[in-house]
């Protein structure tokens, strides 16, 4: 049997986990203070969620998606995102009466990819989905929103805010047609992916990372020559918005989203401090999605960011994430720890971290109480529990005073 994880997958033993929880619970936090409720979805949907929705042409579909067929035949997938899953949800439960609706999840994602530094297999996403509002607000407060929670990770000064508009339909439709052309010409010079998408999905050429199509994207159609008058509004209010409220962006041509559903806004956090991996958190107005999936027309915005290249970020730009600084309890004697462990008990109890060793003289307790890091040790043999008292050690300046067992939890409160 190996005991080696599944390749593309990681152990997170608890300083990862640490880093990875304050990515999660900083996002979620500013979240419900935009009025974003946590929703939880399935890690697995039926295959047709996922295929129709990110398209039979996308690397995902193609490449990238974990799908089995279970015991009872069902072909399921698990989700490789997660806008998906929460339209889905929100359509099961009928809940069109009730928007807008705010989403704001944390969780595993899957995609079978090479996997490298900032990218596994088994990986895990914070995002937001703001459903029912068709105007361009929604577009400035969810970027807002994206903003405050890399300003709160003390990250937004090492991101750059990429801004884009996609357009209406019938923008889209008049791009996709010149790109068609644009590209028809090329075809010698393009990637057997991009030949793949040349018909059906245009737009995801401008997206290659194949250097002879990067070439031949220099000289393609620029989007705003083909933008309505309407889908040029929606943008100059986006932007409008963005610079009321101070947040920086560069405006980014290129940037694009290559499924029919995207339109108008896509916008992107990206940084140059790690490497090739550099988008941290990405995101789209996405106003077809719901009647792909058999649900009503419903106008849709949302992000997504990855809690491990968040995390890595925060490695670099946050302090280090120490663990809470326990009370070590350090009995001697049978009697005495009998005594301390009602002792831990209550002080777990009102909210005090606090660490008790389960054998061991005194010197062996106070290298424990030295190793968890221990702000103060409780130190108590049988012969001062006869007394009623205890002794508490300061493990910085080493200062020891006697305090009565029958008040010491109060004093440790006060400690901690």
């Amino acid at each position: 049997m190996s005991v080696r994880p599944v390749r593309g997958t990681v152990d997170l033993f608890p300083d990862d986990s640490r880093r990875h929880r304050r990515v999660s619970e900083t996002a979620r936090e500013l979240a419900e203070r935009y009025g974003f409720g946590e929703i939880n979805t399935p890690i697995f949907e039926f295959t047709d969620v996922f295929a129709r929705t990110l398209g039979d042409v996308s690397d995902v579909v193609t490449k990238e998606m974990y799908t089995f067929e279970d015991r009872g035949g069902e072909h399921l997938t698990l989700r490789p995102e997660n806008t998906a899953g929460v339209m889905r949800a929100f359509i099961a439960a009928k809940l069109q009466n009730a928007l807008p609706l705010k989403y704001f999840y944390s969780g595993p994602m899957f995609r079978y990819e090479r996997p490298q530094k900032g990218r596994q297999r088994q990986f895990h996403q914070i995002g937001v989905e703001l459903f029912g509002v068709p105007g361009p607000a929604a577009d400035v407060e969810v970027i807002a929103l994206g903003a405050q929670v890399l300003a709160a990770l003390n990250m937004l000064d090492q991101t750059v805010l990429h801004l884009n508009t996609l357009g209406d339909t019938p923008s889209r439709d008049a791009y996709r047609a010149a790109l068609i052309d644009y590209f028809s010409g090329h075809k010698d010079q393009l990637s057997e992916d991009s030949l793949g998408r040349l018909e059906k999905n245009p737009l995801r050429i401008l997206d290659s990372k194949d250097k002879n199509d990067r070439a031949v994207v220099e000289a393609a159609p620029v989007f705003d020559d083909y933008l309505t008058g309407e889908a040029a509004d929606f943008f100059a209010e986006v932007r409008q918005g963005l610079d009321d409220l101070g947040v920086a962006y560069i405006r980014d041509p290129r940037l694009v989203r290559g499924l029919d559903y995207y339109c108008h806004t896509a916008f992107e956090f990206v940084t140059d401090a790690l490497g090739a991996q550099g988008t941290v958190i990405g995101g789209g107005r996405y106003n077809g999605l719901a009647e792909i999936m058999g649900g009503p027309a419903t106008a849709g915005v949302g992000w997504a960011g990855g809690i491990e290249r968040l995390a890595m970020l925060a490695d670099q730009t946050m302090e280090e994430l120490e663990a809470p600084r326990p009370v070590a309890l350090a009995p001697i004697g049978d009697a005495a720890d009998r005594r301390l462990r009602q002792l831990a008990y209550e002080l777990r109890g009102a909210g005090i971290v606090t660490d008790i060793g389960y054998s061991g003289n005194l010197k062996r307790r106070m290298a424990r109480a030295a190793k968890v890091n221990a702000h103060t040790a409780v130190i108590l043999g049988d012969d001062e529990l006869v007394k009623g008292m205890a002794t508490l050690r300061d493990m910085e300046s080493g200062e020891q005073q006697e305090v009565p067992l029958d008040g010491i939890a109060a004093v440790l409160a006060a400690r901690s």
